[in-house]
This record gives C-alpha cells, structure tokens and sequence, in this order.
C-alpha cells in the first residue's frame, strides 16, 4: 500500500546565508526592506528520498512560501494564527503531487540579521532623504512623536498604519520572519492535512511545562511512516497531534472512493467556490474552461486560489483539463503568462491593484472582489437557465448564501416553477428529482427567511404535482466537513447528469478504427475518430454553437481518444465512470438507444453515490496506529518551531501486516473530522518548478514555439482535410441540417483565428489592445500608409522578391484598354487593412482582426500578407522580444508555408459571415459589338446567397460601372432587361462580368443573345447564370477583350438557348440527362459547406436540367419549314395547355363519363396545375421571350413535382402528333418510359427557387 504522506518540510530563512533579495517577486527594489521579499530554503525535509516521489527543493520552497520571506514587527498582526494554503507540482513526466503549507512568524534572535535589516533601513531611508526614490512624501500632523532623522513620511503613532509599519527600530522593534511547515502527498486529502499542520505548530513545547506530550518527532514518524492510503472503497480512521499537549490525539477519517459507482474524491469544498464567486461566475468560468480559453485567476490568498482551480477542473469531470495547469504561480512564474497556449493559472499578488491587459481570449476572475472579465462571442452552455436554477435548488438546500443571492433567486424561482411544470417525465422521475433536492437531513432555515419562503414554494410546486417530501431519513448530526463533502458530492452530479444526457448516444459516433494500435497511434493527429457532423445533427439547434466548440477540444479529443484505446484494455477510470452512468441513464429509462430529451432533466444520482460515503465516515474500515514516542530524550522548550531529528525520522521501520487493525472496536457515535481524497489525476504538464535561470525560461519558451508549430500544421491539416472532404460525412435527406457544415467550416476558421491571436500575444514588448496582430497590423500601416507611390512601390517589389515562389498563375496583361474596362484591384496588405476598416458592422479590435483574416483567406494572400507583415524587421523588434515565436526565423517561414497550403482549397468565410457589410461591385457589360449601347433604358437585377438588389439602371452609354449595395453572398444570378425605346434598343450581349471589390471573386454571366423586340426569341428581359472564374479564367478573357476578338462566344456562353445547335442523338441525350439529374439528387443530399455549386445553376446553366429537357424535346420537333414562320418549344407547350383545357371543360360540363379511379383524378389534377403555370407565366412574365418562359417553366415543374407527371398527358394530345416525328421522346414508347423514370427521382425533393427564377409565381390551389 501507498503512503498517505511522502515528506515532512521546513521552509524559512537559512541564518547561515544571511539576506537574499529575490529579484524575481514583484516591485522588490521599490520597496522599503520590511516590504520586499527575500529568498528562503529548505530547511529540513523527513525522509531523505522518497523512490516514488522524488524531493524537488526549489519547487517545494518556492510554493510553500509563495511571496517568499517576509520579514515583520511586532506592529504588525504576527501572533495571528498561521495561515495554511495547499498547491501543487506538476513534475516533468506530467506526474502530480500535492503540497501543503502552513505560514507563521518566528522572532529573529540572530543578531547579524537583525543588524543587516538594520543597515537596509538606513540605506532605503537614505534614498529617500536623497531624492533617489521618486516618491511622494505625505503631509502629516505634528502630532505624536516623531523621529528627527526621518522623513514624514515614516511618521510614528501609538496607532501605526500605512507606511509606519514598514519601519524597524532596532533599538525598540522585535524582528520577525516568516517560516513555514508542510507536508508532501501524492493525494489531495485537505482536511486532513491541515488539521495535521495546524495542531502540530500548537504542539511546539514553548514552556517548561508544556513538555509532557509526545515529541514533535512523534507525530510526524506517525504520518510519514504508520499511515497508509485506504484502498478504493475503503476508509481508515488516522490519529493526528491533539489541539493541546495535554489531550489526547484528534482523529480524522480519509476515505477512498470506488469506482465506477461514485465519483473520484474532492476534498476541497465547492461551496467556499460558490461563497466567492456566486453561481453566475462559476458557470461562466466553467464554460470558459470547456472552450479551452485562457483562464486566470487572481487573489491574495494562495489558499483560494487553490480552491477555486481544483473546484472548478473537478466540475469537468468526466473531462480532465490537459493544458498548462498553475493554481498558484508565484511572481517568479508571472512569464507564463506570456504562453500563446490555453492556460489556467492562478495568479498570486498581495498587491490590491493588479492590473491585467484585457484579451479576446481571456477569462479573467477577481476571486477576491468577486469580478469577471469574459472573452468575447463565448457561446452559452446549453439549458443554461434550468441548469443554473438547480444549482440554486443545491444551494438552498445546503443553505449556502451566495454574492447576490436576493436578485438571482428570484430569478431561480421563476425558473424553478416553470422547469418544475415541463411535461414529459414520468411522475416516479419526478418525485426522485425533487425530493432529492429538497429532501431535509439538514437544520431547516431559520422561520420567515428568503430562503425558507423561497423553498416553500417549491415545496407548494412539488404538492401540486402529487410528490409528497419524505421525513428525516437520519437523525445523525454532522459537522461541516461533513456537509462539505455532501455538497461536492451533489454539485459534481449536476455537472456530470448534463454530460450524461448530452453525450449519451456519444459512442455510435466514435470511429473505431481498422488497424492495430501502434499503427493508429502513430497516426491519430491525423484521422477523424469522432463523426462531429452526425452527432451534431441529433443536436438541439440552440446547443450547436457551443457544441460545434467543444468537439473541437483537446478534452472532449482526449475522451474519444481513450475510448478507443479501450478496445486494447486500457481503460480510463473517468470513461468507466462516465459510461456506466449513460449505462445507467438508458436502463432508467427501459432503452438502449434512447433518444435524447428535449425537455431539462435534472439530476437524480446525487442521493444514491453519497450513500457509501456517508456508510465510510461513519463506520471506517480500519484505524491506523496511535502515535507513540519514537525520541529517547525529551523535548527541551523552544521559541522557534525546531529542526527535528533526521537519525529518528529518516529511519524507515518494519510494519506488520496487521498494524493498521480493523476498526471494530469504534464507537458508533464518535465524531470525526472527515479527510478527502484529491480527484483522479490525468497527467496534467504546468510549468512550474524549476530554478528561473535563463536557460530553463529559454527552454520552456522553446517548448511554447515548438507548440505553436505544431498547432499550426494541425490546424491548417484539420481545415485542408474537411474542405477536401477526407471528413465529410453525407446527412440523410432531410436538409434541415444543412446548415451544419457551414458551421463547422466557420468553427475551424473561428479557431484558426484563435490560434493567430496566440501566435501574435507571444513574446510581446507591451500589450496594446485586445488583439495583439491588430496592433501589429496597425502599427505596419501607420508606418507605410504615408509612403509615396515611389516608396510603396518600391517597398512591395522587394517583398514581392520574397514572394515570387508562392505565386501560381500570371498577372493580368498591362494593357490600358483592359483596365479601362476592368480596372485590375490592388493586391496590397494596406488595401485589404483600408476595406476591413471600412466596414461598419465591426466595432471590436479583435472582430477587426478576425475579419481581416477571413478576408485574406478567401483572398488566398493569407500566408503572402503575413509575410509582408513579418518582414519589417524594425518593426518586429520594437514590438516583440527576441524570444517571440514571429521572431524565431526557420519557426516562422515553417508557419507561413502551414498557411500557404490553405490556398489549395476556395473559402467564402468573409463573404458568407458579414451580411450587413457595404461591398462595392464592379459591373462590366460586353455587348457583341464592342462599344455599342442601347437606346432603351437598361437595368439589372443581381442576386447572391445572401440577398438581391432592386432594379438597379445602367447608366447611359456605359458598360462599366460600380454599384454599392450590402453583401449578396456568392453571387448566383443576374437578370437584366430594358424598356424597348429608343431606335436602337436591340442589344446583343455576350456575357456580363461582376466583381466583388473587396474579396475579388469575378464572375460571368453568359448571355449570347439578342435583348429587343423583333428579333431572336423577342425577350426584352433575361436570367443569367453565374459562375466563378478562375485568375487563369480572368487572364484569358482579358486576352481576348485586348486583342479584339469579340465575335459571337463559344456555344457555351448563352442563355438560356442557342439559335442553333448540333443535332444529337438520342442515346447522348439520356446520358447528359442521367448525369445532370444525379449531380441534383447528390447536391441535395449533401451538407451545405459540401455543396460547391447552386440549384439555379444545376438548373438553368449549360448542361443544366433546363438545357437538356430543352434537347429532350428538340428530339423530333418539326421544323419551321413545315409551318409558316419560326415555332419554339414554347409555341408547343402553349397549345398543350389549350388542349388540357378543353379536356378540363368537357370534365366539368359532364359530357364526359366520370371516372373514379385514381389515375384519372391525378391526371386531371396534372392538367390544373400545367394549366396554372403556363398562365401564370404568360401573365407575369411578359417581357421574357419563348426560351425564357420555357426556362421558367421547368423550374417551377420540379417545384410543383409535375415535371415526370405531365409527359404522358402530354404524349396523348393530338398537337404532339403534328409537331413531333415518331422518333422524338414523347412518341416513342421506350423514350417516355425512360424519361419519367429518370426524372422520377427529382419527385422527391423539396425545391426552394430563388426569387429571381420564380418571379414570384405561387403554387396552385391544389397540387397534384
């Protein structure tokens, strides 16, 4: 069996080294010799060495006094009782143990110090006198007396206060310093602990006749050597030094927890957390912790610091928090605070005033002036406010009186009564969940209090539901720490039950992989173990934010992580815990694969898991053996707490195995202090205990760049394989759920930004701003904004020197025709700095930054604008230590390469994330002719992802010009038309180009046809449909425009139909048609951030649907020469309708047989509907020509689902006889057959059309 305790320490002033100033604590030189901190050692540590448990001197003194020496006169408080504070160490292979260390102050008999505090005295006090200290002496009083040879500003009163008590007068003061004793643990067992340390300082013989006890050795030969940790589910009675010699020892009981049935065991007590910060803080800090920020707490008491940090990772469970982990970080740790990586330190200051630069990514809490600072767009935890409000049922039910507790009650209660009321539990539930946060094994509150009356109405809510409060289970009374443990006990279970409930169908989405584990090991950074985007989809839609965030943890990585390799057997006590109560969840509720709840359940476990440890202290397992006197010489009478015995304490003796006998013989009513056992330890790495020379604070700062690196890569891997889609995982049908790759995509570049914001606040010279890459990116335009041309010209051809290898396609051509007509945009980092500033949705230096690295991104200059942030060497040093990653060359080229492979793929992640952003567009128009305009008055209507213009005119006589308007998103359509007046209002338009002047993203619009009546199909308006073109693309078109080939374009840009085409066959027909109703059914059943084209283009662009149903029907058409004049498709379907509705009059005016069966009424509802539609275009849309009412027509038939329907009524007109030949689809029986087949699938899709392609044409009345 383990030892409960490994080390015995006495840390304080060595009189053989005499004064050390520490130069590492704070404001030290600064300080009058009273005030400052010098350096103290490790008097003595029992035993020696400890195999398991190696001694770390300069770690172990170092947190056992955290200011350092202190060294103090009888003016000030030092008679007090001593001051206890645990912390802990964190060694090199992530192994943990725990300290703990009690404070007091001793009189100083050595003369040299005393005469050496003397001479610092006078020697500050010269200073001052002198004028070398900069200080401001206060005016006082002549009252009282006061010493002629110094200043004011050490005024003396028989009432010091303020600077009097930082003088020392040899001649009158006594000297004292401070001196601690500790003990060293592997487990957190607190209680206990200090109970030991305070009752063992009690037990210093300072009298003659306070010698009759047992020696100090005694005591400590007891702890270190006869007292064993209990095994798991055990308990063990342990006897510690009594509060006086003259009683007998005091007895505590530690007990150990067993798993998988109950929680590891905490001993610090939550609800000291909750006394401090309040419900509201606690929450919030725990969120911050779950999306791994940084954390930093602060607080003049070490021992609250300690509290809160442990409190607040053990509410993780069963999440283990794996990044840098300082509860207590003295002033010669504060240059961790530098680290760009997730922390959560606590920072130690015993100055009032301490002031932290606020960051986007921090999580800054005041425990002492109960006060928080949050980071910025934090997601909510999900049910946060039925979650809070049974937090408060806990403390009310402890009566634990938290900071603002009126106001948030009476917010709880309203909480409480609806949650109360939520249909959909089973009322045995119910009863369970209620009477265990109301059952009353404690003292009721006081009669006519809030909280009495607050309960009370509870309990009225419980009545009226039919739950009755049971009696007092046990009469037993019990101490605080019992009621300590108690309370962790039910806080960690509410934790834990939301856990539970979230992540209970988390297993069917762990990727369990194929290959051996030496083999998955090695490659896990790189292979997706979890299926986020399923999982999420099963995910309430308020809850996705927050989950998005936290699949992408270490911790929640960690978990998956060791879920797998629990098919190897090598299980994770946190994991069996947590899987036996999902177990656990699905047995209550009589199902394997339960659904989630939509409903807040609360927890209901508390009740049962307190049971065996409330059966463990009350009835312990086994005792330990009682002190007994190991010196052979009695204790002399000390002032000073002594150097013990090493020859008796270092000495290991021989235990039977039946020294720690069973405790059968206690008595059943014998109170105990209960002792607890620290949380169940994953190897956790904080920097923390080594000597802070140069080299060491050089090798941690070297650990923070490899760090950094390595994210890095992970990152830009991580983003390159779900865009790639090595990761995409296809939904279902049903698209509600489409919008989850979108968010996933933005979580990943949400955290690419993050990691930025890291990579820029490491090593910096001073903190400026929230956003330290925006103060650099500021700090790089102030100094070249004022450049001349000549001067920025210059300046960007030498890094364009340095930037050659990463471009990969040529400039456009110099020519001046070209950028008369497209102006080329500005590749420079100021041009992109000027549009992020021009935006007036962002306000936020940190929603600067991070707009600005999404622009640059879509932009594909990320890594090309960081390397012309990063080259000004000047202004690198002003701002950054030579120890910054942004400094660290060979680290930084591998960085910028990281980020250069994120051009591989397309981003939208500017474009698609500010809707309300101004974006000017540049509209280009290239009609056929080059130069010519119309006559009539020409207007444009330009649709995106996001939104669409109103008509917007073309100014007179001009084919280039610039429109304002908020972000479209990805442009998809554009409709243009005119009026038809003037004498030369025919118009024939190539294509038309829009660029978006902010990201760049060009698009074209193929038209090639005729705008004007009287000519082509008559259309005086058409619908375009876009695509974005490539820089190869943009280059060439820009060839083209320079060498004046602007003759009719390639078939390929037209809409929506060519004049002439290629007869084709029809075997080519079916398979474009297959192909292009394929690509629609995978498009729909994709997730939106998968889906790299639109449904309009699907539809009405080249090989669109439109344009093969328009070879489908061309099959066959007679032509014109059989008729008088040119017929269209649309010619063809006019008259079906004509027909359809002669076939609908004779059905209402009865010259017909009714027919009852069923294929019948469906074609007659197939006639209504063609009907409606083919009306309805003829009577909104009469500015469009034949083709385009044919285009609109197919659109709005796959809305409609009458697309496969309508081909055989149409088969059996007599006009499809005289306009088509028996080879053509509709006449042809294997052709039909296969075209509503193949059309057929589109049936069962739910189509939303743009607005721009339905024109605001509704469904009919009745649809088929």
């Amino acid at each position: 069996m383990n030892r409960l305790v490994d080390y015995f320490v006495i840390c304080g002033l060595d009189y053989s080294s005499g004064l050390e100033p520490d130069k590492l604590a704070e404001d030290n030189l600064h300080a009058s010799p009273l005030e400052r901190s010098y350096k103290g050692k490790v008097l003595a540590h029992y035993p020696e060495n400890v195999p398991s448990n190696s001694f770390d001197e300069s770690a172990v003194c170092m947190f056992s006094l955290p200011a350092g020496l202190k060294f103090r006169t009888q003016k000030h408080s030092v008679t007090q009782a001593p001051n206890f504070h645990s912390y802990l160490i964190t060694r090199e292979d992530g192994k943990r143990c725990f300290g703990f260390s009690l404070i007091f102050y001793e009189e100083v008999q050595n003369r040299d110090i005393r005469e050496a505090m003397h001479t610092l005295q006078a020697m500050y006090i010269t200073e001052l006198s002198s004028g070398l200290r900069a200080r401001t002496l206060q005016n006082t009083q002549n009252q009282g007396p006061q010493s002629k040879s110094l200043p004011r500003y050490f005024k003396l009163s028989h009432n010091p206060s303020g600077a009097a008590l930082t003088y020392y007068d040899i001649s009158k003061d006594k000297l004292y310093v401070s001196k601690s004793i500790g003990l060293i643990s592997q487990c957190g067992y607190v209680h206990a602990m200090r109970v030991f340390l305070e009752n063992l300082y009690r037990c210093v013989p300072k009298h003659s006749n306070s010698t009759s006890g047992l020696s100090l050795e005694s005591y400590v030969f007891n702890l270190l050597y006869e007292v064993q940790l209990p095994a798991a589910g055990k308990s063990l009675l342990v006897h510690l030094p009594p509060s006086d010699p003259q009683l007998p020892p005091a007895s505590v009981v530690i007990q150990n927890s067993l798993p998988p049935l109950e929680l590891p065991h905490l001993d610090y007590p939550l609800r000291l957390m909750f006394l401090w910060l309040g419900v509201d803080i606690v929450v919030q800090l725990f969120t911050c912790l779950l999306l791994e920020y940084q954390v930093l707490l602060r607080s003049t008491d070490p021992q609250k610091l300690m509290v809160v940090a442990e409190g607040i990772t053990s509410l993780l469970f069963p999440f283990t928090w794996p990044h840098v982990y300082v509860p207590i970080m003295p002033a010669s740790l504060h240059h961790f605070l530098d680290a760009p990586v997730p922390f959560l330190m606590g920072l130690y200051s015993t100055s009032e005033n301490i002031k932290v630069a606020s960051e986007a990514n921090l999580c800054y809490v005041d425990v002492d002036k109960c006060k928080v600072q949050l980071p910025e767009e934090m997601a909510a935890f999900p049910h946060i406010e039925p979650f809070t409000a049974e937090i408060w049922s806990v403390l009310d039910k402890y009566s634990v009186h938290v900071p603002n507790s009126d106001y948030s009650r009476n917010t709880q209660e309203i909480i409480s009564t609806r949650s109360s009321t939520l249909p959909g539990r089973p009322h045995n539930l119910r009863k369970i969940s209620i009477h265990d946060t109301l059952d009353n094994e404690r003292p009721p509150s006081p009669p006519g209090s809030a909280r009495s009356e607050a309960l009370q109405r509870i309990a009225d809510i419980v009545r009226r539901t039919g739950v009755t409060l049971e009696p007092n289970e046990t009469n037993q009374p019990s101490d605080s720490y019992i009621e300590d443990l108690r309370f962790n006990n039910a806080l960690r279970e509410i934790y834990l039950n939301r856990f539970v409930h979230i992540f209970q169908s988390y297993e069917n989405f762990v990727i369990f992989p194929n290959q051996d584990k030496e083999d998955w090991f090695n490659n896990r950074d790189s292979m997706q173990n979890f299926d986020k985007a399923s999982f999420l989809s099963d995910q309430p839609e308020q809850d996705r934010m927050f989950l998005c965030r936290f699949l992408e943890s270490q911790m929640f990585a960690t978990l998956i992580d060791n879920k797998i390799l629990s098919i190897w057997g090598e299980n994770d006590s946190n994991l069996l815990i947590f899987d036996n109560r999902i177990k656990s969840l699905k047995k209550r509720y009589g199902c394997e694969n339960s659904m989630r709840s939509l409903c807040y359940e609360p927890c209901l476990s508390a009740h049962d898991t307190q049971k065996p440890a409330d059966r463990r202290l009350a009835n312990p397992d086994f005792e330990s053996p009682l002190p007994r006197e190991v010196t052979n010489c009695r204790s002399l009478p000390c002032r000073q707490f002594p150097i013990l015995d090493k020859e008796v304490l270092n000495k290991t003796p021989v235990l039977n195995k039946g020294s720690i006998p069973r405790a059968s013989a206690l008595k059943k009513g014998l109170s105990f202090s209960k002792p607890p056992v620290g949380p169940n330890d994953k190897n956790l790495k904080s920097g923390n205990n080594q000597d802070m020379s140069p080299a060491l604070i050089a090798q941690a700062n070297w650990t923070f760049v490899e760090k950094l690196l390595k994210d890095c890569k992970a990152k830009t891997k991580r983003m390159l394989l779900a865009k790639l889609g090595a990761e995409g995982v296809t939904l279902s049908s049903n698209n509600a759920m489409d919008n989850f790759g979108a968010v996933e995509e933005s979580t990943l570049i949400t955290s690419l930004c993050d990691f930025l914001e890291r990579v820029w606040s490491h090593g910096l010279q001073k903190k400026r701003g929230k956003s330290a890459m925006w103060s650099h990116i500021l700090a790089y335009q102030e100094k070249y904004q004022y450049l001349t041309k000549k001067d920025l010209h210059q300046h960007q051809s030498n890094v364009s020197r340095l930037t050659a290898s990463l471009e990969n396609w040529n400039c456009p051509l110099e020519d001046a025709k070209l950028r008369a007509d497209l102006p080329e945009l500005p590749s420079s980092i100021l041009f992109d700095i000027g549009n992020v500033q021009a935006m007036t949705d962002v306000k936020t230096a940190i929603g600067m930054a991070r707009a600005w690295v999404r622009l640059a991104l879509e932009k594909k200059q990320l890594s090309k604008h960081f390397r012309t942030l990063l080259s000004d060497q000047n202004l690198l040093r002003a701002q950054y230590k030579r120890l910054a990653f942004v400094r660290s060359e060979e680290e930084r080229e591998q960085f910028l390469y990281h980020l250069l492979s994120l051009n591989a793929v397309d981003y939208f992640c500017f474009t698609s994330t500010y809707p309300t952003t101004v974006i000017p567009y540049r509209l280009v128009i290239v009609p056929n002719k080059k130069g010519t305009t119309s006559s009539a008055n020409v207007w444009m209507v330009l649709s995106g992802t996001l939104s669409e213009t109103n008509r917007i005119s073309v100014p007179k006589s001009t084919l280039n010009f610039e429109h304002k308007h908020q972000n479209l998103g990805v442009l998809t359509t554009l409709r243009i038309g005119h009026d038809n007046t003037g004498l030369y209002a025919k118009w024939m338009i190539e294509y038309i180009i829009v660029r978006n002047d902010v990201t760049g993203h060009t698009y074209k619009f193929p038209c090639g046809r005729w705008l004007g009546r009287g000519v082509d199909d008559g259309s005086t308006e058409r619908l375009l449909v876009g695509s974005l073109m490539s820089r190869k693309e943009e280059a060439e078109e820009i060839t083209i425009q320079n060498s004046g080939s602007l003759g009719r374009s390639t078939p390929r840009s037209r809409s929506p139909a060519v004049l002439q085409r290629a007869e084709m066959k029809p075997s080519q027909i079916q398979v474009m048609l297959g192909d292009c109703v394929n690509k629609i059914i995978k498009w729909h059943h994709r997730r939106s951030s998968e889906r790299h084209t639109t449904l309009t283009a699907l539809l009405c662009s080249d090989n669109g649907l439109v344009t093969c149903l328009e070879n489908v029907f061309l099959l066959g058409f007679k032509s014109a020469r059989l008729f008088m004049g040119k017929h269209y498709l649309w010619d063809y379907f006019v008259k079906v309708k004509e027909q359809f509705e002669l076939e609908l009059l004779e059905e209402v005016s009865g010259n017909r047989t009714h027919s009852l069966e069923r294929n019948h009424q469906e074609t007659v509802a197939v006639w209504r509907c063609y009907c409606h539609l083919i009306e309805e275009i003829n009577h909104t849309s009469k500015t469009l020509g034949k083709d385009g009412k044919f285009q609109q027509f197919i659109c709005l038939s796959v809305r409609e689902h009458l697309l496969h329907r309508m081909l055989v009524p149409m088969s059996k007109c007599k006009v499809t006889c005289e306009m088509y030949e028996e080879i053509s689809f509709l006449r042809k029986k294997g052709l039909l057959t296969f075209l509503r087949q193949i059309l057929l699938p589109l049936d069962e899709l739910d189509v939303v059309l743009e607005k721009t392609v339905s024109d605001g044409i509704s469904s009919p009345s009745s649809h088929v």
